[in-house]
């Protein structure tokens, strides 16, 4: 098997990734997050807001509908210009069209291809309720769909994901400055979330979005070659200005400073969080003598302790565990489990990729402690119980 075999089997068997529909033999390019899936990209998410939006005092989020005004996609250049070539030469358009209302009322629109568009169109509300000055950034997490016409990799290319997306907007003339700090913000933040095979390339003008001045892809080396998992594009106006004369509304800022009115430039970091969280997996997945581990980072681990008796059938045991398990719960995502001996759920959970594992012992019901183990050196130590909060919290920050 393939390194990426491997980790589409471990992805299914483990509960993180299922094929969609699958059975009734799923359909291309599209996948199901189980329930270990669903609390990394959970993870992923929460990271990249925590420390794109909440952190920041320059940039505030927003949630805006998945299927919006067909003209909106017009404007923007979508209906022309989203297109891959086919065998034959021809394009092909990638947005997923559907139906808005029923009979001679019904409107063709689209499943947005972008979460962008309902950051521009919504530009002129936001500033106008929160009195935003320049620069500053609007985010946004929110499904995505394109039909792609050839879906694969896993996760890596498919029909319907998930995007973490800022457009961060700027005076005319500040927007190369921006656009280099938000390449090296957004290097540095893969790196602090263990992703160490991050490059940048930059974009050739054939490859650019019709959108884009200037484009620069942060890529990973994944087992089946190096791919992108973010871009930062330098939008320029070509958004609010599209908008402002298909609408008819206008969407200048003014500068109270200077009383200079002018459209706003946009740079954009944008990636798909199954990228994000391919390249993850990829990265984490480790082989050694008789185990496999996944090292995530603490921050991005589904669970990030796991509490075990060390004997199920003893219920003072038991009972120890228990209440250690229910008392960790109100700070951390934890497991529990009872199940098999003490060697085989160790590497259980090391295979989905938990930090520390607690195991609860005669010794415990004795002396208050119990065993801690860490995933990545399989060391243990004895930790007292009324400290395990701390410890674990000092050593998962």
């Amino acid at each position: 098997m393939t390194t990426l075999e491997k980790i589409v089997s471990l992805a299914k068997r483990r509960g993180f990734v299922f094929p969609g529909s699958e059975i009734y033999g799923g359909l291309s390019g599209l996948y199901d997050w189980g329930p270990l899936g669903d609390e990394l990209k959970f993870n992923i998410e929460q990271a990249w807001w925590r420390d794109a939006v909440q952190l920041r005092d320059d940039v505030v989020g927003i949630s805006a509908a998945i299927v919006m005004n067909p003209k909106v996609w017009e404007a923007s250049g979508h209906v022309t210009s989203f297109s891959d070539p086919l065998e034959s030469g021809e394009r092909f358009n990638t947005m997923f069209g559907t139906s808005v209302g029923v009979g001679e009322e019904a409107v063709t629109s689209y499943l947005r291809p972008e979460t962008a568009q309902g950051i521009f169109v919504n530009f002129k509300n936001v500033v106008d309720s929160l009195h935003l000055k320049l620069p500053f950034g609007i985010a946004q997490i929110g499904r995505a769909f394109r039909n792609e016409i050839a879906p694969r990799n896993f996760i890596f290319r498919t029909r319907e994901f998930e995007q973490v997306e800022l457009e961060y907007f700027v005076k005319p003339g500040d927007d190369e400055k921006y656009f280099k700090e938000w390449v090296k913000n957004r290097l540095n933040w893969y790196k602090s979330i263990g992703l160490k095979n991050v490059k940048p390339r930059e974009q050739s003008k054939e490859e650019r979005a019709h959108y884009s001045k200037a484009t620069i892809d942060i890529e990973y080396k994944f087992p089946f070659g190096v791919g992108e998992i973010e871009g930062v594009a330098n939008r320029g106006d070509f958004d609010l200005q599209a908008h402002m004369k298909a609408s008819g509304v206008d969407l200048s800022y003014l500068d109270e400073e200077t009383k200079e009115r002018y459209v706003p430039y946009v740079i954009e970091p944008s990636a798909g969080v199954e990228r994000i969280a391919l390249a993850l997996l990829c990265e984490a997945y480790t082989e050694e003598k008789d185990r496999i581990v996944l090292k995530l980072h603490p921050r991005l681990a589904p669970y990030k302790v796991a509490v075990f008796p060390l004997l199920a059938n003893k219920p003072k045991l038991t009972a120890l565990a228990k209440s250690i398990y229910y008392d960790l719960k109100k700070d951390f995502v934890v497991a529990w489990d009872d199940r098999g001996n003490i060697g085989k759920r160790y590497y259980s959970q090391d295979e989905i990729g938990t930090p520390y594992c607690i195991t609860v012992d005669f010794e415990s019901l004795e002396h208050d402690d119990v065993t801690v183990r860490d995933r990545d050196t399989m060391k243990q130590k004895r930790v007292k119980i009324k400290e395990l909060t701390s410890f674990l919290r000092d050593k998962l920050s």
